[in-house]
């Protein structure tokens, strides 16, 4: 694929917007890459010259759009903006929101946040030992930034537009992902199967807060020293915090590294002590295995909603197209997991 140029009307547009937001004379946009990944929103990454003004000098930022089409649970710009500058002041690592923008600008909603360095490729994280430093002090460090994230608790001024669940965040989520499969034209049996298993086994959540809903890697940013930020806000909710530690743990997340059962990456005691450093709480391995199930059902659902965008011509992409490929080893691991073991 070739690389992708934004339009002069856009950058002239940009230009001017990030001129008035920074309080400068002027701005100059030099670069303007879009970044691979973002299956689901797009991301480009800017480098600007700033004339006047606090931001004066070259400021290194990342523009987040909506994509051509998206998926229906995925939460707006601005929304995603607002839970941005909620984790941030929550003292989660996130890159710092800076402004909001809309159609009139872009052609697209979007918002402009501090660039992070690093990368967030999870096929390189798991595979090249020198990124993030220690994987296990690494692994530790996600277990804190999760805790701080779930000391998050409603109602929070800002944050109307998340829906308090009518049911317990376990039935919630069995019954969101059984509404697409009845409505969908295609029978998922072992899927069903699970939201059933998933449906007789549900815990109840004494509190609810603020969790991330796709905590998992290559979807947080590293350097060789370690952690730069935690990305991609677009489905945060308010649930039970072990679905974010279900959703990292799961083995669908691991890139292959099956061994190593926190993202891949490190230990699931690692995780858990510095989940528990902050937060008091010691995750129970039996509790998280549930949300574990439910991670392995909810990707399966949003890996065919990925295929629908491109089969039904609203997004033509290989990569939406493949990532419903998946969907077959989901099941199978959905089998694997319900099939007697903790029954």
């Amino acid at each position: 694929m070739g690389r992708v140029l934004m339009r002069d009307d856009q950058r002239h547009a940009l230009e001017q917007f990030l001129a008035a937001r920074a309080g400068a004379n002027a701005v100059r946009i030099h670069e303007a890459r879009l970044l691979s990944g973002g299956a689901i929103q797009e991301n480009w990454a800017l480098s600007a010259t700033v004339t006047g003004g606090l931001h004066e000098g070259v400021l290194e930022c990342v523009l987040r759009s909506d994509a051509p089409s998206g998926v229906a649970v995925s939460h707006s710009r601005a929304q995603e903006f607002a839970l941005l500058q909620v984790a941030f002041r929550a003292g989660v690592t996130v890159p710092e929101p800076l402004w909001l923008g809309d159609t009139s600008v872009f052609g697209r909603d979007f918002f402009v946040m501090r660039k992070a360095k690093g990368t967030a490729s999870g096929h390189r994280l798991v595979k090249e030992p020198g990124l993030g430093g220690d994987r296990e002090v690494l692994v530790e460090r996600l277990g804190e930034e999760l805790a701080r994230l779930h000391a998050v608790r409603p109602p929070v001024e800002g944050l109307s537009f998340l829906r308090t669940p009518t049911l317990s965040p376990a039935l919630q989520g069995v019954k969101d992902s059984r509404e697409f499969l009845d409505g969908h034209h295609t029978a998922f049996p072992a899927l069903e199967w699970g939201l059933r298993w998933l449906e007789q086994h549900a815990p109840a959540t004494p509190e609810l807060v603020l969790t991330h809903r796709d905590f998992r890697t290559g979807n947080y940013m590293v350097d060789e020293t370690g952690l730069t930020a935690v990305l991609d806000w677009e489905f945060a909710a308010w649930s039970d915090p072990l679905e974010d530690l279900g959703w990292f743990c799961a083995r669908c997340w691991r890139f292959g590294q099956f061994d190593e059962e926190a993202g891949g990456m490190g230990s699931r005691e690692a995780l858990f002590r510095g989940y528990e450093r902050v937060s008091g709480r010691r995750p129970e391995r039996d509790a998280v295995f549930y949300w574990e199930v439910l991670a392995h059902v909810r990707w399966a659902v949003i890996a065919v909603q990925q295929g629908e965008r491109h089969v039904s011509g609203q997004e033509p992409s290989l990569e939406l197209a493949l990532t419903a490929h998946v969907v077959p080893e989901l099941e199978l691991e959905v089998l694997r997991m319900t099939g007697g073991r903790h029954a």
